[in-house]
């Protein structure tokens, strides 16, 4: 099959090239995949794994080979899936509790941008707990985890706040459920109770200085690169305590398949919308790369497998 390996010469480090076909494990099914997307950790790892190593989180196709066991869909079944590699490749083998049936209605690329990034959006306020009537901050919230976060919690009824790291970044959010959109943390006066952080550095340390006594902040992400030095005693003395949490949504999940499907129901129901900054062939994957390393892409980007 052909698949995007790992190849330090290459743009972005990344080449198409020849891989072995997938040999399934009983409670796996074989995916032809039609759609990846890409995250940025995927791009880390292109900087760290062994040359000829296929990548992809993400990848949403069709079934063309039921799991042995029995479980899963069948055949013909149009899913999305995810796995700690092998979504940038023509097939792919994946456990069927990774994966969930995409309805008939919502297309193949859009829940491509899914497992990752919605699944992090949706972990992230499963943990914070209840949003509704509540004020939450979404740093970063102009990427592809931050939209989703901005529109799932204005579904849960809370009050966001998006933070961008320009006005531009900004366009549209509005749009998504944010019912205030600020650059940076400017004009952010009054205390929140959560936070949904992807920036890291003193950012972060200034988020957490506005949570309100009990609140939380849930940490997705660190794109600033920087260290977050918290002022000596800033974490102590509340009386209702104040929480950083680490939100983690990569391989060993239990509730992969929950997570798919609330998420997909959701675009079924026209009540989620996919941000998609960047869409092309498997062979442009430099460029979307770099869209997505120089922060130039707002939302997802998509690539379609070329077969």
């Amino acid at each position: 099959m052909r698949a995007l390996l790992v190849d330090p010469g290459s743009p972005a480090r990344l080449r198409l090239g020849d891989a072995p076909d997938p040999v399934p494990a009983a409670g796996q099914a074989l995916i032809e995949v039609r759609h990846s997307s890409l995250n940025a950790a995927e791009l880390f790892f292109a900087g760290t794994s062994e040359p000829g190593t296929v990548l992809g989180f993400d990848a949403a196709g069709v079934v063309v080979a039921a799991a042995a066991d029995g479980t899963g869909p069948g055949a013909g079944s149009r899913v999305v899936s995810f796995a700690g590699r092998g979504g940038w490749a023509e097939l792919r083998a994946v456990d069927t509790a990774d994966l969930a049936v995409v309805p008939d209605d919502v297309d193949l690329a859009a829940a491509a941008t899914l497992p990752v990034a919605g699944g992090t959006a949706l972990r992230a306020l499963w943990q914070a707990g209840a949003t509704a009537g509540r004020r939450v901050l979404v740093t970063g919230a102009s990427g592809g985890v931050g939209s989703f976060v901005v529109q799932l919690a204005a579904l849960g009824g809370a009050h966001v706040i998006a933070s961008v790291g320009s006005p531009e970044r900004g366009e549209g959010l509005d749009r998504l459920g944010a019912t205030h959109v600020v650059v940076g943390l400017d004009g952010v006066d009054e205390p929140v109770d959560i936070v949904i952080d992807q920036v890291g550095g003193p950012q972060m340390v200034d988020a957490y200085r506005l949570l309100a006594p009990g609140g939380t902040l849930q940490s997705i992400g660190w794109a600033s690169g920087q260290p977050a030095a918290f002022p000596p005693g800033s974490t102590l003395g509340s009386p209702e305590p104040k929480s950083i949490v680490s939100v983690y949504n990569g391989s060993g999940l239990t509730d992969r398949h929950r997570q798919l499907t609330a998420l997909l129901d959701l675009l079924a129901a026209g009540k989620l919308t996919v941000q998609i900054g960047w869409r092309g062939s498997w062979e442009q994957v430099a460029d979307a790369a770099q869209a997505l390393s120089t922060r130039r892409l707002a939302g997802k980007a998509v690539l379609d497998i070329v077969h």
